[in-house]
């Protein structure tokens, strides 16, 4: 079974598929493009999570707001493009169910008795509080079930961008479901909708290459002016205003501009992604196995007194773990831990499925 990242990919034409453009797939049916780009992004996303337990310095916290800005928002935007032809149906649900609802009941289980493990051996479960990154599952879930009202409104972007607005000034929102996040990414799913093999083909065009250098530099140079002056809170999309102590203006304000700021740094990423198959391709094919298992390692270290050495207070400190957070999730995204794990991460559960009713003749 597909990641569900991307399960739910219409079928390609057969006009599509002698099609060169980015976005339309191939003779073989799929576009290695968005394998590479989603590999590239947990990669991204493993990164900045080694990067959170590492001292504060000003540089580092500017180049983690970069990444924060723009890496989810570009895997949930490809999760939202490849959702275009979800429909409603009791074998589609239940494609859903197993490849996201079940996998995040089994890491919730397991996460629980890791922190009883490691850090709290009084850590109460609970499957409406996911446990640090696992919010990504429900969220996913939620957001895929939606598909058919987003392609049924005027103006749907403008709809969920209004919806992601109101959400941050709405503390009833704030709790152990993430609900704050829910909303917030909203809008890059419902983006992730609207767009086609032609938006795709439009990043990878030369002038947006030689573009995206200077303004990756000049959003480097405008994070490193924001370190200072505001919460890196306002990126992880979890909080209202009223949680985070701020006038409520300010909420929908940033709603537009990180909004902004993600679509063009995520346009600027996916201008490098390589389009054609390479040795990264496969490894996009398991991109939910690096992000749900990359979590153990890392507080793992975290927990074992790793980050508390004082080599990580230096730049090279900060260098190996930067290195060593592409390898360990690039060794997690294996095909090797596929074949291992896909009974947690892909059960086919075939046994607790309802049987469709016999046709009466």
């Amino acid at each position: 079974m597909p990641s569900p990242l991307t399960s739910e990919q219409p079928r390609p034409t057969a006009a599509a598929a002698t099609a060169p453009e980015t976005g339309k797939p191939p003779a073989g049916g799929r576009d290695h493009f968005f394998d590479n780009a989603k590999y590239l992004a947990i990669v991204l996303v493993a990164i900045g999570h080694t990067w959170e337990p590492l001292p504060s310095g000003r540089l580092v916290e500017a180049a983690y707001t970069l990444i924060y800005t723009f890496h989810m928002p570009v895997f949930i935007l490809i999760a939202g493009y490849f959702s275009r032809g979800f429909e409603l149906r009791p074998d589609r649900v239940w494609k859903l169910i197993t490849s996201l609802l079940v996998p995040y009941l089994i890491f919730e289980v397991l996460y629980t008795v890791f922190q009883r493990l490691t850090r709290d051996p009084d850590y109460s479960l609970s499957l409406l509080s996911p446990y640090w990154l696992l919010w990504f599952l429900p969220a996913l879930f939620f957001w895929r079930l939606s598909t058919p009202v987003w392609q049924a409104v005027r103006a749907p972007v403008l709809v969920a961008l209004a919806i992601a607005a109101v959400a941050t000034v709405s503390p009833a929102a704030d709790g152990s479901l993430p609900i704050q996040r829910t909303l917030q990414f909203l809008p890059f799913y419902v983006l992730g909708l609207r767009l086609g093999p032609q938006h795709f083909a439009l990043v990878r065009r030369t002038w947006v290459r030689v573009v995206s250098v200077p303004v990756f530099a000049l959003g480097l140079l405008v994070a490193y002016w924001l370190v200072p002056r505001t919460s890196t809170s306002w990126f992880f999309r979890k909080n209202s205003t009223v949680e985070m102590d701020s006038a409520e203006w300010t909420g929908p304000m940033a709603t537009l501009l990180l909004f902004a700021a993600a679509i063009v740094l995520g346009a600027c990423f996916l201008a490098w992604v390589p389009q054609g198959h390479s040795w990264m391709t496969a490894l996009g094919k398991c991109t939910l196995y690096g992000y749900l298992l990359h979590g153990f390692v890392i507080r793992g270290l975290f927990y074992g007194g790793f980050y508390d050495r004082p080599f990580f207070d230096t730049t090279l400190g900060t260098v190996t773990v930067t290195a060593g957070a592409a390898v360990m999730v690039t060794l997690l995204c294996t095909p090797y831990v596929r074949s291992l794990l896909r009974p947690l991460l892909e059960p086919r559960m075939e046994w607790a499925r309802q049987r469709p009713a016999a046709k009466q003749p």
